[in-house]
């Protein structure tokens, strides 16, 4: 990959450290599942790109409240089935399931 090609993933990575150093200290250390929201949403712009991986980590945040789950929740090693760039949502999973 290109410089430029990377750039997008770069710029995602900046911004989510500038989060981890700065703001989440603000907000409290309180992410209820491991690896940790903002490490999770890096992880998977990391590995999957920026649309795959920023769909997935928003799924994330979004389950991560009171009465969502808990526990270890690992970053999927491929894309689901069904996922495209046309259907955006079936990248992340919205809701905790105990599997």
């Amino acid at each position: 990959m290109t410089a430029l090609a990377l750039a997008p993933r770069r710029a995602a990575h900046a911004a989510i450290r500038f989060y981890q150093l700065t703001l989440s200290s603000l907000f409290g250390r309180q992410c209820r599942y491991l690896p940790t929201c903002s490490s999770y949403a890096d992880e998977a712009i990391a590995r999957h790109g920026l649309w795959a991986g920023a769909w997935m980590g928003t799924a994330r945040i979004c389950r991560c409240h009171p009465w969502g789950g808990s526990g270890f929740d690992p970053i999927p090693q491929t894309i689901p089935a069904g996922a495209s760039w046309a259907r955006p949502w079936a990248y992340g999973r919205w809701r905790f399931r105990c599997a």
